[in-house]
């Protein structure tokens, strides 16, 4: 979809944001919703590397499972685009992201659920979107398989996989951040 970061973008400043753009999408054809979804499937799968998900478990003091860091890759999505290339490239940028230097000023146990560096909502914007434009419950599922793209429901990260709890392979991947974020144990 030529739009997916306008979208995303454009999104920002709103309340609910992924009300916003599902409300937007919901009005488009069910091909362009379609678009969208394989857009931020596209998206997503760029980051979702082993490096990243150390990078959100450093960020979250170790409180990044499976799911967290399933909500943790939409919001770098919502970053907007430029970010998003920026920290793909390098993970370790994310010490210089002024909300993950706010939270390094707090203990994650003082953050308020607006602080959780997470967007959960966004990986159901177009799922919602194509019920409401069609009618039909997770029709998007079946769209998706016609075109020979599945709906993803949980990550697998690319690369080489580490121990996270590992503090010298941490200090030498993610210099920054473990500056940032000090020792977890």
């Amino acid at each position: 979809m030529s739009d997916f970061w306008s979208l995303i973008e454009d999104s920002a400043g709103h309340a609910d944001r992924a009300g916003w753009i599902e409300c937007r999408l919901a009005a488009r054809t069910p091909a362009e919703i379609v678009e969208f979804d394989v857009a931020f499937t596209a998206a997503r799968r760029r980051a979702e590397t082993w490096t990243m998900w150390a990078a959100a478990y450093r960020i979250t003091s170790g409180l990044s499972s499976g799911d967290g860091f399933w909500y943790f890759l939409p919001w770098l999505v919502g970053l907007g685009r430029d970010s998003f290339d920026r920290l793909t490239a390098d993970p370790d940028a994310l010490a210089e992201v002024p909300q993950v230097r706010r939270l390094a000023t707090m203990r994650a146990d003082q953050w308020t659920d607006d602080d959780w560096p997470e967007w959960e909502a966004l990986n159901y914007v177009s799922r919602q979107a194509y019920d409401t434009a069609t009618g039909e419950s997770e029709g998007i599922i079946d769209a998706l398989r016609a075109l020979h793209h599945d709906y993803p429901e949980d990550p697998a990260p690319t690369g080489g996989r580490w121990a996270f709890d590992d503090e010298t392979e941490m200090d030498r991947r993610l210099p920054r951040l473990s500056a940032l974020f000090p020792s977890m144990r």
